[in-house]
């Protein structure tokens, strides 16, 4: 009897690698260079009237400009570098802070005006980002899309009102740019948040580059909503500094970038263990 020949071997299917984002929002949020956009996300909220109309009759910004921004880049690093206690401790006091900021027509409870809000987020940061170290392939802008949700999710904005694609929030964006509106009110709080004679003093000397930044970063619908100058001097300027922003900051190690991230958490967690306030 003829032994049937063995069967050939299962043949192996090629196991394609899974793909893996060039950056996290936690890569982003290590990157200290994105401070360089905290001003222009503060300008595109107050340009959409509710968001702008809240800040100006509630914010103490002008009062504790320090404590102020000690208190939004808590909620920025714990919403993208915390666990989910921390995420869900920080969301709860972001809410008392916000109970009283209400008026005719706005609410800080307004899911639309949290979308905003949270969008100026993540969409400035990924503009700062690809303006020091280049466009992002688009399935990273996807994921980074995707996971800044977070900052409207984690208060009252549903899944399901964010855009559903990157495209589509592009979308978005530009269709608000359309809708940018202010009064005096906020066109004078929008002011003197760049004013130099408002300024801390020590923060004067820094003034004039936080005002030229502001600016630049900004749409020029938001500028004209806000009412504020821009001209073509200030545009050479501009175009100056972040050609050197490009060629300095990438030669700084990248652990000398991340310690601003990393004390901001230490410091949160160092509040919530000594029970000191937070936001």
């Amino acid at each position: 009897m003829t032994a049937s020949p063995a069967a050939p071997p299962p043949r192996q299917t090629a196991v394609e690698p899974e793909w893996q984002p060039t950056i996290t929002l936690a890569d982003l949020l290590r990157e200290f260079g994105l401070m360089l956009g905290s001003g222009s996300a503060v300008m595109y909220q107050l340009a959409v009237w509710g968001v702008g109309k809240g800040v100006a009759e509630h914010s103490t910004t002008m009062q504790r400009p320090v404590d102020r921004l000690r208190t939004t880049l808590t909620y920025v690093y714990v919403m993208g570098l915390g666990t989910d206690e921390e995420r869900a401790k920080v969301a709860r006091m972001v809410n008392r802070a916000h109970a009283p900021v209400r008026g005719e027509g706005y609410s800080a409870f307004d899911p639309d005006l949290q979308l905003w809000v949270a969008a100026t987020l993540a969409e400035v940061g990924r503009e700062m980002y690809e303006r020091i170290f280049g466009p992002l392939d688009q399935p990273t802008l996807e994921h980074l899309y995707r996971e800044g949700w977070v900052y409207g999710t984690a208060l009252q904005v549903k899944p399901e009102m964010w855009p559903a694609t990157r495209t589509e929030f592009d979308a978005y964006w530009e269709r608000m740019q359309g809708e940018f509106r202010s009064d005096p009110q906020i066109q004078r709080y929008a002011a003197a948040l760049l004013s130099t004679r408002d300024a801390k003093w020590f923060v004067k000397p820094l003034s004039p580059l936080i005002s030229l930044l502001t600016r630049g970063n900004l749409s020029p619908a938001a500028r004209e909503a806000l009412g504020l100058p821009w001209s073509a001097r200030d545009q050479r300027r501009y175009e100056r500094f972040w050609r050197l922003v490009r060629v300095a900051y990438p030669r700084i190690p990248r652990w000398v970038r991340a310690l601003p991230a990393s004390f901001a958490m230490a410091e949160v967690r160092w509040r919530m263990r000594t029970g000191r306030r937070v936001i």
